[in-house]
């Protein structure tokens, strides 16, 4: 059975951080698995299309059925043997705030008006490609508790600025799955 994953798109804008970061979600689960709700805006729907189908209307207005939502604040985690049965899974595009906001929950979970399934990957904070890769590992029949992640990672600007990132990360033959051009950008825009 294929599985869409859907970004619903919760940041006023489309900023270069988030295009990074959906474009590495593009290379994790391909174009044709991924889509893109909420973009009002044309000229980041030309952007995004380059990187899954979009909609201009929310996920509430879709009606999906076997959908599950990926929500920190859901009791329930999503496991192997459940996950087939899901045709939709469903992430908020949201840059992460420290601490949390709870803002999945606020901004996407109480406005889905047809019946889905809530489910968590852990209670850390993720960013939406690590949340969406760890997804993916599951729907491949690999449970939570058998990956390895890191939580905060660092990255060195220069010789005395060092940027924290205070999200879980996979852990990829024990380096933290993060898109080097997101590092690039961190590096660039931090000097």
């Amino acid at each position: 059975m294929k599985q869409i994953f859907i970004i619903e798109h919760l940041e006023p804008e489309l900023g270069k951080w988030c295009l990074i970061e959906y474009k590495h979600i593009s290379k994790i689960v391909r174009k044709s698995n991924l889509w893109f709700t909420n973009i009002k805006n044309n000229k980041d729907k030309k952007k995004l299309n380059k990187l899954g189908k979009v909609f201009s209307e929310s996920v509430s207005r879709l009606n999906l059925k076997n959908s599950c939502i990926l929500d920190p604040e859901s009791s329930k985690t999503l496991n192997p043997k459940e996950s087939g049965k899901f045709n939709y899974f469903i992430f908020g595009g949201i840059l992460g705030d420290y601490p949390p906001r709870k803002r999945t929950k606020h901004e996407l979970t109480s406005k889905i008006n047809f019946k889905t399934a809530k489910r968590n990957i852990g209670k850390e904070q993720m960013s939406t490609d690590n949340a969406i890769y760890t997804v993916k590992q599951i729907v491949k029949g690999k449970g939570l508790k058998k990956m390895k992640f890191q939580d905060t990672i660092s990255i060195k600007i220069n010789k005395i600025l060092t940027i924290d990132l205070p999200y879980r990360y996979n852990l990829i033959k024990n380096k933290p799955l993060i898109s080097r051009e997101l590092v690039k950008h961190i590096k660039k825009t931090e000097k």
